[in-house]
């Protein structure tokens, strides 16, 4: 936790501090550095690689630091609205950046095929190709962590036990990014997959989560006393009541946690449509490809007997 202030102001949490930065921010630095250099090694090879994927998950990186790296990180134990914060973002916000960046397809490209890079790349396939893979990705399995992700950790006060332990917040940080990546691999993932869910799967996995977000931030807007055992006390230092952090922890997930999901909804239903509409196309050249072939077969047929 970091040193206690007599007074501390919104200011204090946008910060960078040495002692703020989790190991999970380190993390997201290492990520980006390993993308850049593969990147940079199939550009140098002049072969091509798209400059809109390297900004995604750039900015993904950056996000993600942002939220495990600056002081907000070190008070995310004192304020409720503050850990809510890192778990949308790196829930719902940073896993579409991270996704759309395709960093599986530049793995396969840029790693060498002799040397290092083969353990490498068998180790890589052969975790796509496992069983494990299969199971993470299965639709059931993203919608059972969009169903239970929240309720499970605040309304059974897991959260609290979790904060207790020796780099709890930590953990609940890590748990939070690998939910994130595994529910949004479906919806935002330009890698293939082992599985793709049909697009009504994604829409039923979207709007139990807006519904589920809704509700928990109904709850703590409303909710007068602590919710939570680790969170009981007033924020003194922070000069507003518990009830108010919790009231700013429901706001955000109005808005800051709804907004995500939101769009993910749209482009689900605009992809769905897209889909659709060639599948439609192709039936229809299909069918008059079948008619032309048809009515030749007539002609030619009723030629003959003239």
């Amino acid at each position: 936790m970091y040193p206690a202030k007599a007074s501390l102001e919104l200011g204090d949490l946008f910060q960078f501090d040495l002692l703020s930065v989790s190991p999970l921010a380190w993390l997201a630095i290492v990520c980006l550095a390993l993308y850049l250099a593969g990147a940079i090694s199939l550009w140098m090879r002049r072969k091509r690689w798209g400059i809109s994927s390297t900004l995604l998950f750039t900015f993904g990186c950056v996000i993600w630091f942002a939220a495990t790296g600056l002081t907000a990180n070190a008070y995310a134990e004192e304020l409720v609205a503050v850990l809510l914060f890192q778990q949308i973002t790196l829930m719902v916000v940073v896993p579409p950046f991270l996704l759309m960046g395709s960093p599986g397809r530049l793995l396969l490209r840029s790693t060498p095929r002799r040397g290092v890079g083969r353990p490498v790349l068998r180790l890589a396939l052969c975790a796509y190709r496992s069983r494990t893979a299969r199971v993470l990705l299965h639709p059931a399995t993203v919608i059972i962590i969009a169903v239970l992700a929240f309720p499970t950790l605040y309304f059974t006060d897991t959260v609290s036990w979790f904060l207790e332990l020796p780099s709890g917040h930590l953990i609940l940080l890590t748990l939070f990014l690998a939910f994130g990546m595994i529910g949004a691999a479906p919806l935002w993932s330009l890698d293939p997959l082992p599985r793709a869910p049909s697009f009504v799967v994604r829409i039923v996995d979207v709007l139990l989560e807006i519904q589920i977000h809704a509700t928990f931030g109904l709850i703590l807007l409303r909710s007068t006393e602590p919710m939570f055992r680790w969170y009981a006390a007033d924020p003194d230092a922070w000069g507003i009541s518990r009830a108010l952090d919790q009231a700013i922890a429901g706001g955000l997930i109005w808005s800051y946690g709804e907004l995500p999901l939101i769009i993910v909804l749209i482009v689900t239903i605009s992809k769905w449509r897209t889909s659709d509409l060639r599948q439609a196309k192709r039936r229809e050249a299909q069918e008059d490809a079948e008619l032309d072939a048809y009515n030749a077969y007539l002609a030619s047929k009723f030629g003959k007997e003239q």
